[in-house]
């Protein structure tokens, strides 16, 4: 089987990943590295064996690759994916998709019109707790799903943000949500504030409903001492509980859903915490996984598992979160 040419465009802290699973995965060839910063460029290049360029146009006509990731700011994501997409390379997009629906809406166009896969790295779905989670779940294994909550907390990040943490990080969480449900978000209200961030919000507390009659909670910040990521399923048959940073995913029994269902006259008589199950799960690195998906797709020629159309909606919904939070109002979708 041949080897795909790889490359990656912007190697900061996700980009030098990226490029380090290239030349770790089998059937893939890394070919060159790109970035605005020359010497970043060079060093991650030196250190991964390959070509170290300056402009990810001199990039894609010298090298002609036939997979690329592009992990640049967000407001230079739609540019450079088309470039990308218009050369003939497969793209891989950091999320979010992009900085405005309109660009991402230009970008799916492009891959539609041209034929060459958009894949946007939604990283959380190849965590293997969120895989598991959702093979349980398709399976009914909680019933019902009444509503979600979201944490994702911790220190304010030393890199230079360009978004704040709708963008940044409950885009995460509005991916996830949508994934394991299965479901449209239909409205959603939320507040935010600026504390440190001079530009951008710093916290959210946001309600997504679903078209399942879900609800989904998000507590997103970057001012917490702890980082914290979590995610609870709340169900007829109890509750799952996905610690996404251990790969852990645990069971809380709800006694009463299995004795006698959720109808009313058990409703009455309250709610039974039965057996804790802690799930056994074999821990592998979420961005690998997402890479092998996203090469895998490629040589098969399948639609990604996270396709353009997914990044859009998950923009949608974190830009709708904070138009409600500037306007004060819920926000149909």
């Amino acid at each position: 089987m041949e080897s795909l040419k790889a490359a990656v465009v912007g190697v900061g802290a996700m980009g030098a990943n990226h490029a380090r699973l290239y030349n770790q995965v089998g059937g893939v060839e890394l070919c060159a590295v790109a970035d605005n910063n020359k010497k970043l460029s060079k060093d991650i290049a030196k250190r991964q064996g390959c070509i170290g360029y300056g402009s990810h146009l001199e990039l894609l006509k010298a090298e002609r690759p036939d997979i690329v990731t592009v992990a640049v700011p967000t407001q230079s994501h739609a540019r450079v994916c088309m470039d990308c997409l218009e050369s003939g390379a497969a793209t891989l997009v950091e999320k979010p998709i992009s900085d405005t629906v309109e660009n991402a809406k230009k970008m799916i166009e492009t891959s539609k019109m041209s034929g060459i896969p958009l894949m946007v790295g939604h990283i959380e779905r190849f965590n293997p707790a969120v895989v598991e989670l959702r093979k349980r779940l398709k399976k009914k294994s909680l019933g019902r799903i009444f509503c979600m909550n979201a944490t994702r907390v911790g220190p304010f990040p030393q890199r230079i943000r360009d978004v704040g943490v709708v963008i940044d990080l409950a885009v995460h969480d509005i991916d996830i949500m949508r994934y394991i449900c299965s479901s449209d978000v239909t409205r959603v209200f939320a507040e935010t504030e600026k504390n440190i961030h001079t530009s951008c919000e710093d916290v959210l507390s946001g309600i997504l409903k679903f078209a399942s009659g879900a609800v989904g909670n998000l507590d997103i910040n970057w001012l917490t001492p702890e980082k914290i990521r979590e995610l609870k399923v709340v169900g007829e048959k109890g509750m799952f509980t996905v610690k996404y940073i251990t790969q852990e995913l645990f069971f809380y029994e709800n006694v009463k859903a299995n004795m006698g269902g959720y109808e009313y006259p058990n409703i009455l008589m309250g709610v039974s915490e039965g057996d804790i199950t802690q799930i056994r799960i074999k821990k592998q690195e979420p961005l690998r996984l997402e890479l092998e998906s996203f090469i895998g797709s490629v040589r098969k020629g399948e639609r990604p598992k996270v396709s353009g159309k997914d990044g859009l909606k998950a923009l949608e919904i974190a830009l709708a979160i904070n138009m409600s939070a500037q306007k004060n109002r819920v926000i149909s979708l």
